[in-house]
């Protein structure tokens, strides 16, 4: 069976839930707060609940973050590669979620920013399997020493899936254009192809990401609208699913996870993309970044409408 290696960062969520933003050096009252893991987590338990096996292979601290989050890689049934570091504790993220479901988040690093490539020497992925790779491992200098190294040396064998987030017009030059030269698919979400591309639709944005990846296809995450999917040299809208949303956090990063398991199971790419965009509809109806649907929740919500 196919297994996914998951080389971005785990980290905690301080989620607050806002009724807006404060202005600046203003001040709100949050109406609701949860500490809970996301980051990389987020992807690792959507691809997981479909059954995939899925492997952590990033830092992870020691202290209160890094037992929460290794708690709930265990929960999910994820293997987790590395034994822990002894300082500093796993990073965070304050993540502020506005009335119409909107967020905004500020990181603060930890020891998932500390991979090395020693890390990953022994590393080796077998044919089928699956490397996630994202942009925010790119903004650290050691993780973008050990990731690049890696990459360049791994097997033709090995699907490399890259979302590059939010931060992609951070990413130094050299190390994006590796991930693209290297990446079997690119995820991200419009604004993020916009900014990477400069163009101005989501439509040419995910034709001039393509022109771009010499092995790989486009992934556009259009929201409530759904994806455009770029591969073998056609673009495809596959529409999403209206639902009502009452926090977006987490929408993309379960779109990515069901979209990776999907694809290991056999679906064909816009099947996969379709059943990415009913798990990112469903995701958006519940509070918190980690809400997925397990594989039997996704059936269900799919059965009776027409497929592809």
């Amino acid at each position: 069976m196919s297994r996914l290696f998951h080389l971005g960062n785990a980290v905690v969520d301080l989620v607050l839930t806002v009724p807006a933003l404060p202005e600046r050096g203003g001040e709100v009252l949050a109406t609701r707060t949860e500490t809970t893991p996301g980051g990389g987590f987020n992807v690792m338990a959507a691809a997981a609940r479909q059954g995939l096996p899925v492997i952590y292979a990033g830092a992870h601290g020691t202290g209160p973050f890094g037992d929460r989050v290794r708690a709930a890689l265990r929960a999910e049934g994820v293997d987790v590669l590395l034994p822990p570091r002894q300082a500093p504790d796993t990073g965070f993220v304050v993540c502020l979620v506005d009335a119409e479901g909107e967020r905004t988040f500020v990181t603060s690093p930890g020891a998932e920013a500390t991979l090395t490539a020693v890390d990953l020497a022994e590393l080796r992925p077998g044919p089928g399997d699956l490397a996630y790779v994202s942009g925010y491992g790119l903004l650290y200098e050691s993780n973008r020493a050990a990731l690049t190294g890696w990459l360049t040396g791994l097997s033709e064998t090995v699907t490399v899936v890259a979302d590059p987030g939010p931060l992609v017009g951070e990413i130094p030059v050299e190390a994006r254009e590796l991930l693209l030269a290297r990446a079997d698919w690119w995820s991200c979400n419009a604004r993020e192809a916009i900014l990477l591309t400069g163009t101005d639709t989501p439509a040419e944005a995910a034709h001039a990401l393509y022109a771009r990846l010499p092995r790989g296809s486009a992934l556009v995450r259009t929201g409530p609208d759904g994806c455009l999917l770029h591969h073998d040299g056609t673009l495809t809208h596959i529409p999403g699913f209206p639902v009502h949303a009452v926090d977006l956090n987490g929408a993309g990063d379960a779109h990515t996870g069901v979209f990776i398991a999907s694809l290991a199971q056999g679906l064909t790419p816009l099947r996969a993309a379709r059943r990415a965009n009913a798990a990112a509809a469903l995701a958006v109806t519940r509070r918190g970044p980690a809400t997925a649907p397990d594989g039997m929740e996704l059936d269900g919500f799919l059965a009776g409408r027409d497929q592809d």
